[in-house]
């Protein structure tokens, strides 16, 4: 079933809340394809998660201004983030909502200079970011070029922009299997960057109208979403430590220099401004949780903390 294309609050709204639902779907699989950057099988619920907490805060903020929303949004979710995946995604949205602030609608050329612009806001949030993952599909998206045979700025432009971005990042999704070790032993592709398709793919059928596009999920997961061998993965022994901090940029860089030292996958990234600074969603991997709170008590107060062992439970 087709619908008029459009790019509005309303479908902007709506693209949230169908996002949530595929990421609730699909979970359990992304779960189970979460091997990278450890083994912890929590990709889905990560990331499923942080989106509802962006689809519930989109219908709590009004005005015409799709930038304003996204911002907004992805503010919420940012300061409930879960998860490298959860962060990553409300840090998309984020840069997003920056770069289309002040519009009323989404044309395509916006939301490929959108798309570009959360490429390397989530890359500048990574000690190491790695190419296989869901940067690689946020860069697939703000590579497609914008149709030339429609009326510019149409919502027929917007619409085929939008197939072939799902396009490219069906296929960029497809190549991780090929970008990172471990995903190469398996055959199957990387969960975030799976997730990140199943977000584009909801894009695609608010904005676009098209409701009954052919899912490319479903035939990724279908030929990719099994490992090829069933011995065992190894999974990686420590904590995921995360919490919101209030604190001057400075203090921040100096937070996130101590944390590289302590541990892996880093993150430390502004929610938002404020009188005395700016508000941090803060993430690491140590193995020792003790570790990564004392650091962060030393430089402030830390709330929403959470500690996960990094352990995938048995199933």
């Amino acid at each position: 079933m087709s619908r008029k294309p459009g790019s509005s609050t309303a479908e902007v709204r709506s693209w949230l809340d169908a996002a949530h639902r595929g990421l609730c779907d699909h979970a359990d699989v992304l779960d189970n394809l979460n091997v990278f950057p450890v083994a912890d099988a929590d990709t889905g619920a990560n990331l499923s998660t942080t989106l509802g907490h962006a689809a519930e805060a989109a219908h709590l903020i009004e005005g015409r201004d799709v930038g304003e929303l996204l911002l907004y949004a992805g503010q919420a979710a940012l300061e409930e983030a879960r998860g490298n995946s959860g962060m990553l995604a409300a840090l998309t949205l984020t840069a997003m909502g920056h770069a289309v602030e002040g519009s009323a609608r989404l044309t395509a050329e916006q939301l490929k200079d959108a798309f570009m612009a959360a490429r390397v806001r989530c890359s500048s949030a990574l000690t190491d970011p790695v190419p296989g993952t869901m940067l690689s599909v946020l860069q697939a998206a703000g590579e497609v070029p914008v149709p030339e045979d429609c009326p510019e700025g149409s919502n027929q432009q917007l619409a085929q922009w939008l197939d072939d971005m799902v396009t490219a990042c069906t296929q960029a999704v497809l190549d991780t299997v090929e970008q990172i070790p471990v995903l190469t032993e398996r055959g199957t592709v990387d969960s975030g960057a799976l997730g990140m398709l199943v977000i584009l793919s909801a894009l695609r059928s608010e904005l676009g109208g098209e409701e009954d596009a052919p899912d490319p999920v479903a035939a990724i997961v279908r030929h990719h979403a099994l490992p090829r061998s069933s011995e065992p993965q190894e999974q990686m022994e420590g904590f995921e430590v995360m919490g919101t901090m209030d604190l001057h940029a400075l203090d921040a860089a100096e937070l996130r220099h101590e944390l590289d030292d302590a541990g892996e996958s880093v993150i430390v990234s502004a929610v938002s401004e404020h009188e005395d600074g700016y508000t941090w969603r803060v993430h690491v991997h140590v193995a020792d949780p003790d570790t990564a709170l004392e650091l962060m008590r030393r430089r402030g107060k830390a709330r929403n903390v959470t500690v996960t062992s990094l352990t995938a439970d048995p199933r």
